[in-house]
């Protein structure tokens, strides 16, 4: 195993302990809103400090982007490394006792993500990936699924959360529609790098979302490469993770996607 994936596992199962006791007492959860329907806890906060303590001890030249705390002072165009890490996606999941909701960490080394970890607490399931290595599930490899026609596939998804009005809801209920009617059905558990680990897997045979962030997408997008899949913007190109906008699937899932999805890519 890659040193830095190692690190990686370390720092994802310490941000982990901290979930995992704050989860039998979420009545006691201090829960803060950042925008409409957008929670963060000081449990995000705890598990990120936990999780860049572990990565700053083994790696401290290296460069933090992170959901709750932004960018370290050192983040800048000449570093080679930075860690790209989500603490909790899925965090109101979390706070509803809902067990979907996972640790994600990433490596970017000069602009390619090499390292992976997306780590489920509440199933113990830890997906890890070094690019050129290929993508495990608890050390056994894995890969994307063999449906190859969309009228067959199992799809995730996940709603506009902050605009629930206006033209951002009208678009996604048009993609709704379009997907709905196109595949064997659609699922939006809630925790977008944790959907992404189970395109990896096999478990969803696509994923498509809007207006996603890096540490969202960057540990997930390796995993489903290393697994034998694509990841791209809604027209298919590879520039998704400052986009925003991300489709994912096997190669020929993805294509069909592509196909149906393109007419709402970003101008």
């Amino acid at each position: 195993m890659h040193p830095m994936l190692n690190t990686a596992i370390k720092a994802a199962r310490r941000g982990a302990a901290v979930i995992s006791r704050a989860s039998f007492d979420l009545d006691l959860l201090k829960v803060t809103k950042k925008q409409h329907n957008d929670f963060v806890t000081e449990v995000d906060q705890a598990a990120e400090a936990a999780i860049i303590d572990v990565l700053k001890n083994a790696y401290p030249d290296h460069a933090i982007l992170a959901e709750e705390s932004g960018a370290s002072a050192n983040l800048h165009d000449d570093n080679e490394n930075v860690w790209i890490i989500d603490p909790l996606d899925g965090t109101t999941n979390f706070i509803h006792g809902f067990p979907q909701y996972c640790v994600s960490i990433a490596l970017q080394h000069r602009g390619q993500i090499t390292q992976a970890v997306v780590y489920d607490p509440t199933r113990n399931d830890l997906f890890t990936a070094t690019k050129g290595s290929g993508a495990y599930l608890n050390e056994k490899r894995i890969r994307v699924g063999k449906r190859d026609k969309i009228a067959d596939a199992l799809i995730g998804t996940g709603f506009p959360f902050r605009e629930t009005e206006g033209p951002v809801m009208d678009e996604y209920m048009k993609m709704f529609r379009i997907m709905t009617q196109s595949c064997a059905g659609l699922r939006r558990p809630g925790a977008a790098a944790l959907d992404l680990a189970y395109v990896a897997a096999g478990r969803l045979d696509g994923f498509f979302e809007k207006g996603l962030k890096p540490w969202d997408v960057a540990a997930g997008s390796l995993l489903i490469t290393e697994a034998g899949g694509i990841v791209g913007t809604f027209a298919g190109d590879s520039d998704y993770l400052y986009k925003g906008d991300i489709l994912a699937g096997s190669p020929k899932i993805f294509a069909q996607m592509v196909g149906l999805l393109s007419p709402f890519a970003k101008k």
